[in-house]
Order: structure tokens, then sequence, then C-alpha cells
């Protein structure tokens, strides 16, 4: 069923029940009554990464109080997206953008890795999980991606479980199509490793070219930033073997 984007959409921590009516919380009340100036009766959708999408009937209490009473589910929960997608974080404008299509492009985690030549890093998950809800709304998902603390290059490929294939981008393949190394994965769960700006050092490359875990693929004859990567990568093993097939 595909989302409505006619309504407005709003992310809810609590669970989601017919007739049992939500309270929002500050910002919320604010977003509501002050930006979007709903009124008594008005309708919007809402959600909560568990229970589906529900319609819900606004109403005012008290003039510092905002109920959603949820009268349908309009769509089902969908199974949790199974990609992880693994980053080296960005500078912050970027990184905004970053996790905003990674949440688009479907990965269900989002993990920081701190590699040898990564230029931004990540102070507040916090920020980072907000902009997943927020993209979350503005996009129609209805599962919220985790986002995992930040590790180290080297201690995560230390204790990867093996079922799941890494697949990482590498800017110094010689070949430029990656679908003929797609198609020989044969791994139903799977990872999309992006390097930083400045790219894998040489030791980082020749340690993820060791791991028989590990398939790393080129992203076509032109240099791409890593933010442009990332969505080009997600998008090509989506497609080849992820859930668009």
């Amino acid at each position: 069923m595909r989302a409505n984007f006619r309504m407005q959409r709003l992310y809810v921590t609590s669970d989601i029940k017919a007739g049992t009516a939500i309270e929002t919380d500050h910002d919320q009340f604010n977003y509501l009554a002050n930006v979007l100036r709903m009124e008594d009766g008005a309708e919007l959708l809402i959600f909560n990464g568990r229970d589906g999408e529900w319609k819900v009937s606004v109403s005012f209490p008290t003039r510092k109080r905002i109920l959603l009473t949820p009268i349908e589910e309009t769509r089902p929960q969908p199974a949790p997206s199974d990609l992880h997608y693994l980053f080296a974080p960005l500078k912050v404008g970027r990184l905004d953008y970053l996790v905003q299509k990674a949440v688009e492009m479907g990965a269900g985690l989002l993990q920081p890795v701190m590699t040898q030549h990564v230029q931004g890093k990540i102070t507040n998950l916090d920020k980072v999980r907000a902009n997943v809800i927020e993209a979350a709304e503005q996009c129609g998902i209805l599962g919220i991606p985790d986002v995992a603390e930040p590790v180290k290059l080297t201690d995560l490929l230390a204790s990867w479980p093996r079922e799941r294939r890494i697949i990482y981008c590498d800017e110094g393949d010689a070949g430029q199509n990656p679908l003929p190394l797609l198609t020989k994965v044969k791994e139903k769960h799977l990872a999309l490793l992006v390097g930083p700006e400045g790219g894998f050092s040489e030791e980082e490359r020749a340690l993820l070219r060791s791991l028989d875990f590990v398939t790393a693929i080129p992203l076509g004859p032109r240099i791409l930033r890593a933010d442009t990567a990332a969505v080009a990568a997600m998008a090509v093993i989506q497609a080849a073997i992820g859930d668009w097939n």
C-alpha cells in the first residue's frame, strides 16, 4: 500500500491502538498547534516503527494539551529492512544528507565507522536519531533504522558475523561495473561499507580484501563524493540483490 503524502505524518513513541488516545509531547504540541495551526477534529497520520501507520483525530482537551486518537490503520507495519549501512562520518551538513538518504534507500541499521582518513565525527547520536525520524516522517517510511555507537573499522571487522556479507565501495578497483560482482553474492544478509572523503588507506584496503566475507565493488568510471557514492551503492545493491529485486 502506497504512502499518503497529502496528510501530515508524525512519529510517536507510544503504542498505537484503536481508540486509545496518545498525548503529544511539548515539541509535537508546538508543531501541530503553532506551526501547522491544526484545530480540533483535524486528522493526520502517525507511526511508531512497530504498529503500522494510523489515521488519528486531533483534539484539544485544554489549550495546552493535544490528544491523538487512532481511528483506523492505513498501512500495516512491514518487515524490518535487513540492509546494514556502515559509513565513515562526514562533515555535519553532508552527514545529515547521508543519513536522510540512507533512511530513504531502506537501511535497517546505521553504523558509524571510524577509519584512518575519516574527516567527520559524531558527537551526538540523539541528533542523528532525530534526523532519521524526520526523514522517515517526510518520505513515508514506517520502519525506523537503529543508530549504533561509532566503532573503529578494525574492531568492527574483528567481531563481524560471517553470515552477513560486507559490500564495500573500493575507489581503487580497476573495473567499472559492479553488477557482475554483486550477482555472485549468495548471502541474504548484507551490509554496505562506504569510506570517508579521503578514501580507505592502503592498509584498510588490504585488510578488507583479505577477508572472505567482504566483496569489493567499483562504482563506475567517475569519481563520486562519499555521500553520492553511498546513494549510488545502495541503489545498485537494492536493485541487484536487495529488496527491489
